[in-house]
Formats: C-alpha cells, structure tokens, sequence
C-alpha cells in the first residue's frame, strides 16, 4: 500500500496506482516500479484473491460501454463526440478518483503495455487528465538491450525469462490459435520450461519473432499471475487440479475455467529469493555503447579529416528547386510595431498564437495541418508559461514535432519569444508517435517526411538527467542521440537529410555560462560529430547486428490498419523492416562494383549551434531536421526510388558555400532537401558589420542553391528560393540585421553564439535549410 500522506519527495520515488488485469505484464510492470523506488497501490479489474496474496488494496469497478473509439491514439474528446455511448476508456476515471480520494498521496499510474499504442495512449490520456504521472516501464521491452555480456540478438522471449528470474509465476489461462493449443493451459510462461515450449510452437507456426506473438501480444494468449517475489506477493494463489476445467471453444481456442481457488501462505523464509533480480535494461544499446565508447577514448584529432566533394549519384540531372505550394514555413515573432511596448512572457505567447490561428483560418486549415515547430525563447524559464498557452492549439493527439530552444540577448530586441511552424496546406493524414509515459525505451514528449521533437538526454525511466559519474557530457551526447534515433526507426525512417546539435553556452568572452562542462564549444561539436558518425557506421565493417529490429503490429493495427490486415498471412512476415541508415536506398556512381572495402559511407550533413540554454538544463539536444521513410517500398514504380546524395562546395565573393542535397524521384515527382554551410575568410570578417550583410548573405546562397541543383546560372527575373530554417552567427551579424530578417522579411531564423560544421569543425558564419516537394507534370 502507498504509504500514507508520503509524497513523492519522502524517499524521491511515486506513490502508483497499478491497474492490473490478473496477467503477468501488469504485474511485471508493478515489480518494475517497486525496482524504481515507487511505493504500489493495486487498483483495477482483478480478482478480490489479490488483495489478500499481495498485502495491497484492491479496487474495482464494472466497465461500461465498448470500444466506441478504435483509433489507434486516444483522444478523449473525439470519442465522445462521435457517439453517446461512452468508451470503455472512460470507466477508469470514476475508479481512479475515488482511489485517489481515499489515497491523496497517488501521484502515478502504472500500466503494463508493451507494444500497444492503442493501450499505452488510453493509459496515458486518462492519466494526464487526473494529474498522474504515466509509467509504462514494460514498453517496446522486447526490443531493449539484453542482459549485459550477451552478444547477438536481443531474445524475442527476453521478457518471459526476466519475469522467471524474478521469480512470477504466470500460468496459461487461454490459448487463440499462435501454435498453441489446450495442451498448453496452466503452463508457467515464466519458466525455462514454459519459454522454450511458447517458442518452439511458435516457430512451427512460422509467426514473426518481431509481432510480440511468444509473448502474446496479439492475443494469442492470456495469462494468471498466482505468485511472485515476497516483495510484492506475500502469499500466493492456489488452484487445485481437481478446480480447472479446459473449456474447448470453435476456432482453435481453448481457456481454463478455475472453479475454485485459496490462498496460502508461502512455503521457507526471504533466504530463499536471494538470487531473484528484476532486470532494468541497459540504458544504452549496442549501437550507442559504441558510441560512447568512442567519444570517449580517442582524440578529436582522430576524427578531423578533410572533405571532399562527392556525389553518391551519377546522375547529374537538374533537380527542381520551386517552393513547395503544400509544404510552407510560418516565422510567427511580435509584429515591428509592437516591439517597444512592455507585456508579460504571457501576453507574448497569447498575440503569436492569437496569430496563428488567424493564419490557420485564412487558410481553411485545422491545427492539425502543423507538423514540426521550432520554439526560440528569450529565457528557459519562461517555458512551463509558453506551454500551456502553447499547447491549448492542439486538442487532438500527436501534436506537431517540437523543438525548444532558449537564445537569449540573442533574440533582437523587443522579441523574447519566436514560433516557427511547418505547415502542410493540402490533404495529409498524419501519423503521429506521442509517448507521454516514462519507461525504459525513449522519454515523454517527443508520410515520407518524418519529423521529429528535439531530444534531450532524459533517462526514460526517471526522466532525470545522467549525473557526472554516468559519462558527463559524453554520455548526454549518445543518450540524446539514442532518443533520436529509436523514435526514427519506430516511425520507419530510413535516412536523415540533416541534423543539428544544439549546445548551451559556454560562458566564452565574458558571456554568462549556462553549461557545467568548461569544453570549448567547438571541441563539443567535433565529439558531438564523431558520435553521429560512429552511429551511421556502426555494424557496417563489423559483425554487429543491428540492434532496432521492428517490433510488429499491435492488435489494433491488424484490425484496423489497412497496411498490417495481412500480416502474419505470407511466408516473409519474419522479414526484418528498414535499417536506420539504410544504405541500399543510396544511389551511388559504383552501384555496379562489387564489395564495399575502402569505400566511406556517406554520413548526412551535420553542425552544432551554441545556444544560450536547453531545456531542463540539458547539455545537448539534437534536432533531426526531417527523416525519409518509406524509400523504395513501391512495388508499382518502373525504377526503385533511391535518395541521391550530392555534397558540393562553391567559393563565393567572402569565402565557400558547402552545399548539400538529398533527392528522391519517384513517378509521384520529387522531394529535394537542401543544406547550405556558409563560411565567411577571416579577411573578411568586417564584412558582417555592414547593414546589408545578412541580405546580402542569404540572396547569395540561395543563387548558390539554384546553380547547384538547376546546373545553370540564375537567370534575370528568375523567382529564388528561400531557406525554411536559418541558423545565424550572431557574432557575425549584428542584432538589428537578425531582427530585420525575422520581422521585416517573415524569416524563421535561429540566432546562435557559433556555429560548427562537419569533421573538421568548421566555424559557420551562416546555415541555410531548403526543401522542396515537386510533383510530376
């Protein structure tokens, strides 16, 4: 039971509510908050033998009504909405107040998802609207890290072994189909015995290792959890032989009928569990340990090479350069006018989305039509106040992809807060990832384009920071950059176009320091470099496997997502899904040369940007500017879709322009991204004190842009493009110069404290970003 009247901060732990269902993830789950330092409170849906065997209150309620609401995310709004029935979703709400009334210290809500976002997102909205924090401390286990010094792949059956050396005892109570049959009811699923039995039928049945099948997930079983360790089962549940009977339904189903059952006490003395351990997964996997190995035992030296022009494509076809009509960028800052008048953070934030959602009207458009958003803030502290205001735009589940970011005396004068807004004005029916929930696989709060929310190095489990003696500021780089990348493999992305890693201020000539770890900036960025490009290379020149397998469809998707109806259906179902990189999908001039040694992959554009602060005082986030998913998955097309990769510089009239595009052509026409590094020669470092400077800077990019991609010069009359993001030296370019692009020209533009680029860490006066989506005809 939670202790009474302790809240979180008595011992730093959660005082949780867990629902459980009687089966053995709801427990394991339960065990798994007990392992975090949390206190349990039993809450939902189990038989009244619970409260006796576990010492813990029990608490149920009927539930009413059905599954009104089959969308794979909840939205609590929308499914009232749609019809008078309530959802069944909705029956835990009464429940849990009154539990929370007669426990006021209940601050968490623990549940046992593993790889059900239909589950996972009805947990967590009901949660979020009681004010308790959501803990899923089982989701996407399957595709966790193994126990350590266990090489090759991560056993499908992991969770089952965990659960056995924690010592459950979770008995088959139903079997559906899988390769099971009555056989296999009141076997222990948590023993050696039982997982190799569930395994060996599963893969006579020929079921994917990655759908979750060995572990039920899509119902091919169900489970009752009768004992555990004393930590959590005091006593343990009893059923006699004699008091199950196997009930044989059509279909190939069969469950247990329990007719009666007791409860005993437990046979020997706490001695006996002395070698019981409850698992937590590594923090870090393969791909990420690596990593940080690196970064951490060699020289910046090691890794500064020089950089040559190269083109992964033979092709040098024009590219098409126009500015997409569906994909547009809103720069929404404090209008000139209003520059001078003195209001709160508040007011503030209230005009911006006061104008957003003018601009959204204008265009017959829904908040739904955002995708990303970049939010720079005069001060961090001001955050939890934006956000609320912020976040009242989006009703609906999966808000836009966000990246936050504090510039300080950066931002010009008057502005202390900038929204920058990816809006698709045409039709699109957005996919979304929104995990609010801590667990052990990514934090809370994160079509062919992915986008992805800005990541910080938060410890999924305790959504804390790593201290100094995890690894310092190495192990925030790999921890961040895991985040990235496990959320990208979710959402199927095969290739980065670009990605930034922002840094918070180090304090040099005479700035106020903002981070703990007195590195140079630039020395940051080239391990910061190094970790992105040990995370492409990795398992390429090695016997490494690949660490983020797909995980399968939940239940939810084989019901209702057209994609997944099938799955399971052919002989392939065990084939793995996209690699995050995914070279296959690179086209390059030596496409029909064999072998791959002495070749040097190709690692997307990078830079670090010093900032002035970073969320929850992080050392590093990092902003993957978009994904591409879905490459070469059309079986209709005449040629297979390939992302061309060129990297090119040009000198200009005040030093280079390193350009680099990633093109995908397919019938449906073409998707170009653009990333220009701009690079000013010391002998001309007066030229940014010039009024125009900036203008000057940015029209001269963008004729380099045209030059690149159309292969020609810019003709007179001639419509140029314009950057979607800018990241700005501001030790370049005056304040006035940065606020005259953001007010006067709608820019969306980042202003920084340095810039580096690539191996060399390169000082950038200026990056420009690009995109284009240009259909056929």
């Amino acid at each position: 039971m939670a202790t009474p009247g302790a809240g979180p901060g008595a011992t730093g732990g959660l005082n949780v509510i867990a629902l459980v269902s009687g089966g053995k993830d709801s427990f394991f789950s339960a065990l798994h908050c007990l392992e975090q330092g949390h206190r349990v409170t039993v809450g939902h849906q189990v038989i009244p033998l619970y409260a006796e065997a576990t010492g813990i209150p029990l608490y149920r309620r009927p539930i009413v009504g059905g599954a009104v609401h089959n969308g794979r995310d909840y939205s609590a709004a929308a499914a009232a909405a749609a019809t008078a029935d309530e959802d069944e979703t909705e029956s835990m709400i009464p429940l849990l107040r009154e539990i929370m009334r007669r426990h006021p210290e209940a601050n968490a809500l623990s549940a046992g998802a593993i790889l059900s976002t239909y589950q996972r997102t009805r947990v967590e909205s009901v949660a979020i609207r009681l004010g308790l924090t959501p803990l899923a401390y089982l989701w996407k286990y399957p595709i966790l890290p193994g126990p350590a010094g266990v090489a090759g792949d991560v056993d499908e059956a992991q969770l089952l072994v965990d659960m056995a050396a924690a010592g459950m005892e979770a008995r088959l109570l139903k079997v559906a189909s899988g390769g099971l049959d009555e056989s296999f009811l009141w076997e222990n699923v948590a023993s050696v015995k039982g997982v190799m039995r569930l395994k060996k039928a599963m893969g006579r049945f020929g079921v994917s290792a990655e759908s979750g099948a060995v572990l039920g997930e899509g119902g091919e079983f169900e489970t009752l959890v009768v004992d555990g360790p004393a930590r959590l089962f005091k006593k343990r549940i009893v059923v006699g032989e004699d008091d199950r009977l196997i009930v044989k339904e059509g279909g190939g189903t069969a469950w247990m009928k329990i007719q009666r059952a007791k409860v005993e006490e437990k046979p020997g003395g706490d001695g006996d569990e002395k070698d019981l351990v409850v698992r937590k997964p590594e923090l870090l996997d393969g791909r990420f340990a690596a990593v940080l190995g690196r970064i951490q035992s060699t020289s910046n030296s090691d890794d500064i090479e020089d950089t040559e022009d190269f083109s992964s494509s033979s092709e040098h076809a024009p590219l098409p350069v126009e500015t997409s009509s569906s994909l547009q960028t809103w720069a929404v800052t404090r209008p000139v006018h209003d520059v001078t008048t003195d209001s709160s953070i508040e007011e503030e934030t209230e005009l911006l989305i006061d104008e957003i959602r003018s601009r959204l009207s204008q265009h017959d458009l829904s908040p739904n039509s955002i995708i990303s958003s970049v939010i720079s803030l005069r001060r961090m502290s001001d955050f939890p106040a934006i956000n609320k205001i912020y976040g009242s735009l989006f009703a609906e589940p999966n808000p836009p992809s966000r990246v936050t970011i504090s510039c300080g005396d950066l931002l010009p004068q008057g502005t202390n807060i900038a929204i920058y807004l990816t809006v698709h004005s045409g039709k699109t029916d957005r996919q979304g990832l929104h995990v609010q929930g801590r667990s052990y696989w990514a934090p809370a709060n994160i079509g062919p384009v992915v986008h992805i929310a800005g990541q910080i190095p938060l410890v999924p489990a305790s959504m804390e920071l790593p201290t100094d003696a995890d690894g310092g500021f190495e192990m925030q780089l790999a921890l961040s950059l895991q985040h990235l990348w496990r959320i990208g493999v979710e959402m199927g992305v095969q290739w980065w176009t670009s990605a930034a890693v922002y840094l918070p201020r180090n304090g040099e000539q005479g700035q106020q320091q903002r981070s703990k770890y007195t590195l140079p900036a630039r020395e940051k960025a080239l391990l910061a470099w190094r970790a992105w490009k040990v995370a492409h290379e990795y398992g390429l020149s090695s016997s490494a496997d690949d660490d983020e397998d797909g995980d399968g469809p939940d239940l939810w998707d084989r019901k209702f997502n057209p994609a997944y109806m099938t799955y399971g259906g052919s002989g392939d179902s065990g084939k793995k899904g996209p690699s995050l990189p995914d070279y296959s999908i690179l086209q390059r001039e030596d496409d029909e040369d064999e072998g791959e040694e002495g070749k040097h992959p190709v690692v997307p554009f990078f830079f670090a940007v010093e900032v002035d602060e970073l969320p929850r005082s992080a050392e590093a986030e990092w902003h993957a500017h978009a994904g591409l998913s879905q490459v070469g998955s059309s079986p209709d097309s005449e040629s297979p879709e390939k992302i061309a990769v060129r990297n090119q510089t040009y000198k200009t009239a005040h030093g280079r322009c390193r350009m680099n595009h990633c093109a995908i052509t397919s019938d449906a026409g073409v998707l170009l991204h653009s990333t220009a590094g701009v690079e000013i020669d010391d002998a001309t470092v007066s030229y940014g004190s010039t009024a125009e400077a900036l203008d000057q800077t940015i029209e001269e990019t963008n004729k380099v842009l045209e030059r690149s991609v159309r292969r020609d010069e810019p003709s007179q009359g001639r419509v140029s493009p314009s950057p979607y993001l800018l990241y700005v030296d501001s030790g370049i370019f005056s304040q006035e110069q940065i606020g005259s692009a953001m007010r006067d020209q709608g820019l969306a533009v980042v202003p920084c404290a340095s810039i580096y680029g690539g191996p060399q860490g390169i000082r950038l006066a200026m990056v420009a970003l690009y995109r284009n989506m240009s259909p056929v005809g």
